[in-house]
């Protein structure tokens, strides 16, 4: 009988980042704003990359990538998190739900690798400047990227796999802006112990590595240039390792809180908060930080605009 009256779902509804009528609007503005200058950004940066023949070096090629992916991460989570702000419907279908958290995961699992590579590629860049164009190859980037996209095509397709056993029968509410898995897990009514543990191996995996590549690179870098003794060299030392610092704290502190420790005992809105992070900021940002504080990309913006303005 109990299993009779059990009624699986498979439409859910987002209940996104507020309920207050009065901040609605607001973030819908605020978010538009974002979403708008991470497309400007991130694809402009793809444009500049692409006509500049300056540019076409292994450190752009990558950024290149990173641009592209954060484009597609901002394009997957944004427009339905602005769609429900303004609509009172909220209901997302279970086969839109794994869609979206499989682009979330792909973009996300390769970010994690090409950020490795990026650090990787300064640490050769400045720590062995004259074998860097024996070390970094066309080939090795390519076989770097296209390492990047495997992982993050195969991750996702795990944990969606050990998705589709679970059964949804407690309740059709998801506590969040987009369709993740920690939110989804909560409301099944099937044992998510093995999913619990799989996150916590691959996720923890992935982040483990790719940030202590990030750490060794950008440590080498650093003593590299401090060596010299000199002022500039000092100042080249932070500027190069600071910013980009910066840009892997933003993304990996929220990635760590939410899938190393997957059964904290946060909230729905601490939970969202700390998402908001990794999946709207870090890819407004990236651009910035990246880019708008590199010489050669300023220079590169100015020539495009003195050809076409």
């Amino acid at each position: 009988m109990e299993k009779e009256n059990v009624t699986l779902l498979t439409e859910f509804v987002l209940t996104g980042l507020t309920h207050q009528p009065q901040w609605k609007v607001p973030l819908f503005l605020l978010f538009l704003v974002i979403y708008l200058l991470t497309m400007v950004g991130n694809l402009g940066l793809i444009a500049l990359i692409w006509n500049d023949p300056h540019l076409h070096i292994p450190m752009y090629f990558f950024l290149g990538n990173l641009a592209f992916v954060d484009a597609c991460l901002s394009s997957t989570i944004t427009p339905k998190m602005l769609v429900n702000l303004l609509v009172k419907s909220k209901m997302i279908s279970l086969t839109e739900c794994m869609i979206q958290f499989y682009i979330f995961v792909f973009c996300a699992t390769m970010e994690c690798f090409l950020l490795a590579a990026m650090a990787y590629d300064r640490c050769v860049a400045i720590c062995k400047p004259l074998l860097y164009p024996v070390i970094m190859t066309h080939r090795l980037c390519i076989q770097l990227v296209i390492l990047s996209f495997v992982a993050g095509v195969v991750h996702p397709l795990i944990h969606e796999c050990l998705i589709f056993r679970l059964a949804f029968c407690n309740s059709n509410i998801i506590h969040h802006f987009y369709c993740d898995i920690m939110p989804l897990l909560k409301i099944s009514c099937t044992d998510t112990s093995i999913n619990y543990l799989i996150i916590f191996i691959f996720s923890g995996s992935i982040q483990v590595f790719s940030i202590s590549t990030i750490l060794v690179s950008y440590t080498m870098v650093l003593f590299t240039i401090l060596k010299k003794k000199s002022e500039k060299g000092i100042r080249k030392a932070f500027s190069t390792c600071g910013a980009h610092l910066l840009s892997v704290s933003v993304y990996y502190g929220p990635l760590l809180v939410m899938y190393v420790h997957p059964e904290s005992a946060q909230t729905h809105d601490q939970d969202m908060t700390v998402s908001v992070f990794y999946t709207v900021i870090i890819a407004v940002l990236n651009p910035l930080i990246y880019s708008l504080r590199n010489k050669q990309v300023i220079d590169a913006l100015k020539k495009f605009l003195k050809r076409n303005v």
